[in-house]
């Protein structure tokens, strides 16, 4: 399934080069400046923070919310203490796309982190020209060369990257690229499967001062409990808050302890 979600992405991208040159996004996207600091709201000191996802549906599990309104979620996402959001873009597998990103970010004060498969430095452009304030650099599905060109792009831009990893080989590579936030992914993207131990494995391989973030399969109080204790600083859900009847209620239901 990954190998398919990137070959799609590919044509994706080469499609939307077509439409908008890279020449003619690059002058776009540098007349904006990005304002809001992903990596300072989701690293606040003695606190677990929360990026609150908004996916409409996944490959896994199918659809998730079939009455999906990004801003009244994203709305609800913040009042009920959400630090960032984060908003899938894909529009073939999770239903998303990019005109969210500004949707949301006019009607909330909080970052916006652009979910996506970004395999081009033009999706990072993408990004900052509809408003992300960050966006997702998967390791699985870069090379080392497009890694650290993404990184670059991104630094340029003032978009902080959320380097996803699933493994120690993946981690040093992140760590080589120098990102400053990591964010462990307990599912592989290639079988779906969960495991639920990969942060205790990497935790102790991160340098001190990189902010960490858990994805995927935190699904109780106890799972986000044992991630403070670990020393995460965020955890990215979005699952549990997509399939729960009052959101809201889903959050301090899984913060209880925490916040």
């Amino acid at each position: 399934m990954l190998d398919e979600i990137v070959m799609t992405k590919q044509q994706e991208v080469e499609e939307a080069k077509n439409r908008l040159s890279l020449e003619e996004l690059k002058e776009r996207a540098q007349r904006r400046v990005v304002e809001r600091n992903f990596r300072r709201a989701i690293h606040v000191p003695g606190k677990l923070s929360l990026i609150a996802e908004l996916k409409r549906r996944s490959p896994s599990r199918g659809m998730l919310r079939e009455r999906f309104d990004p801003v009244s979620l994203a709305q609800t996402m913040e009042e009920a203490g959400a630090g960032a959001l984060s908003v899938l873009t894909d529009a073939y597998y999770f239903g998303g796309q990019l005109d969210f990103l500004r949707d949301v970010k006019q009607f909330t004060e909080i970052p916006a982190l652009r979910k996506d498969f970004v395999i081009d430095p033009y999706q990072i452009y993408e990004a900052v020209l509809y408003e992300a304030d960050a966006v997702l650099l998967i390791v699985r599905i870069l090379t080392e060369e497009a890694l650290t060109a993404c990184m670059q792009v991104a630094d340029q831009l003032g978009i902080e990257p959320l380097v996803e990893v699933h493994s120690e080989g993946e981690l040093k590579l992140a760590l080589s690229a120098g990102a400053a936030v990591i964010g462990i992914n307990h599912r592989d993207l290639r079988t779906f499967q969960i495991d639920p131990t990969l942060t205790e494995q990497l935790v102790p391989k991160i340098p001190a001062g990189k902010v960490i973030v858990a994805e995927s399969g935190l699904q109780t109080p106890e799972d986000l409990q044992r991630m403070q204790r670990l020393g995460v600083h965020a955890a990215l859900i979005g699952e549990a808050l997509m399939v729960a009847p009052d959101p809201a209620a889903k959050i301090r239901e899984l913060f209880t302890g925490i916040w």
